[in-house]
């Protein structure tokens, strides 16, 4: 317990459902805007949104309805610290929830909120920094804090969502110290920022990015509930600027939104290692759940020609931007350059796709790529594959491929799921991503897996 005069203050990290008689005082670190909600009679309800943090670390997220929202709003601003009681305690709803405490508070007319003075052992906010390059190996889709260099930005978007809404977006390229970068989208009055704050690389914090995988990258949106920090002050901030000026700015970084357009090797996805024959075996049991599966292998083969008949290794997609996310549309134009998805001709791109077969010291597997995954397998981009064609001829093309075989050695991940065609069921297999393997952080990692065997003797 935490005591403040003669009151004695719960501390917010032990609330539960189990106690119904609480008093904490906290200062808020956050606030939503109010809105308006339809209720379950038709009738209309406000509601808005605090983060409360106490003087142990514990944070939690309160939730003000109608006649509480309506008293305590403009009271509750970020910054200021109180004392609140008479609220209820429940389960945290964790597709709205940006905090990690396992409740959220209610308050409702009963509310007890009174303002008191700034409470020194309370922090103006908690922050619990993961680096970049860690993230990739968490359970998507996840919250995290992050904080790093603004590598580059875009300009602000706006546009209509598909449901009406006018948004503002604008996007973000943040760089840290692991190495790593990865593009975060910020929204509404943070997107329209002045674009002097981006400018010269500043260092920037961010509370509750929310991060998921998409074709085959990984990105993260700033939601609302959220918070970007300008300029922070802590030790990571610090040190992440001292790399940037030390050779940071200059350094190659793993970039992981990078995506696929369709299924290709942007991020360096995570499955279970397994060898070709490992692989193989497994496809024997698959289920309709996808499963993600890491190889090490080498190319043996493209697939250039079936029955005599030379195959495409190109096309033309669509890059017109889709409603509501700004993203290429990348369906596969007809003969005329005409999209039936998005009902026009318009903007175009140039994509890569090869029936490719793998190989290791034990098996083979044909697999196709998709563009990204492609162009990382054979060492060229789509546009040089149709420049060598259109000029030197198809042999010309199919020499440069045959160059390729059995060079660097690649980490591929699969895709594999059992699905049905026609009545029947096969595996649906794709690569979803594709990197030729550093063989000194390769050799490393194998020296780990002989020390950890030998651990088990």
């Amino acid at each position: 317990m935490t005591k403040g005069e003669d009151i004695t203050y719960f501390p917010i990290r032990e609330l539960s459902t189990y106690q119904s008689k609480w008093t904490i005082r906290a200062r808020v670190t956050n606030r939503v805007p109010m809105r308006t909600f339809k209720n379950k009679t038709g009738g209309e309800g406000k509601v808005y949104h605090v983060e409360l943090l106490d003087s142990e670390g514990g944070e939690i997220r309160a939730s003000f309805f109608n006649d509480a929202a309506e008293k305590n709003y403009e009271k509750t601003q970020v910054g200021k610290c109180f004392v609140l009681s008479k609220g209820q305690v429940k389960t945290a709803n964790r597709q709205y929830n940006m905090c990690k405490h396992r409740y959220e508070l209610i308050f409702d007319k009963l509310a007890q909120v009174e303002e008191v003075g700034d409470v020194a052992g309370i922090d103006a906010v908690k922050l619990e920094i993961s680096d970049l390059r860690s993230v990739q190996s968490k359970t998507l889709p996840c919250s995290v804090d992050i904080c790093g260099i603004v590598a580059s930005f875009e300009q602000t978007n706006a546009f209509t969502s598909k449901d009406g809404k006018n948004l503002v977006k604008r996007e973000l390229t943040i760089a840290d110290d692991s190495a790593a970068s990865m593009k975060v989208t910020i929204w509404g009055d943070r997107a329209k920022k002045e674009d002097a704050l981006f400018e010269g690389n500043p260092v920037i914090a961010m509370k509750g990015v929310f991060v998921k995988e998409f074709q085959g990258g990984i990105a993260g949106s700033l939601l609302e509930g959220g918070q970007l920090i300008m300029q922070p002050t802590m030790p990571e901030a610090a040190k992440v600027k001292a790399w940037w000026a030390e050779g940071g700015s200059t350094q190659k970084l793993k970039y992981m939104s990078e995506t696929t357009g369709g299924g290709g090797g942007g991020r360096q996805l995570l499955g279970k290692p397994v060898d070709v024959e490992e692989f193989r075996l497994a496809t024997t049991r698959l289920t309709a759940q996808p499963e993600l599966y890491t190889l090490y292998c080498r190319l043996s083969t493209v697939q250039t020609r079936k029955q005599g008949e030379a195959q495409p290794l190109t096309y033309t997609a669509c890059a017109e931007p889709k409603e509501g996310n700004g993203l290429p549309c990348n369906r596969r134009l007809d003969g005329s350059g005409y999209c039936n998805f998005c009902s026009k001709a318009g903007k175009t791109s140039l994509k890569m796709t090869l029936r490719c077969n793998f190989i290791d010291a034990m098996d083979s597997f044909w697999v196709t790529t998709f563009h990204e995954a492609s162009e990382k397998v054979v060492n060229m981009k789509a546009t040089q594959v149709q420049d060598i064609e259109q000029q030197q001829g198809r042999e010309a093309v199919e020499t440069a491929l045959k160059d390729t075989y059995y060079g660097d050695l690649m980490q591929v991940t699969i895709r594999a799921k059992q699905e049905s065609y026609n009545g029947e069921l096969r595996p649906n297999v794709a690569c979803v991503s594709a990197q030729p393997v550093n063989l000194g952080e390769r050799g490393r990692s194998m020296l780990g897996e002989i020390r950890d065997m030998i651990a088990l003797i």
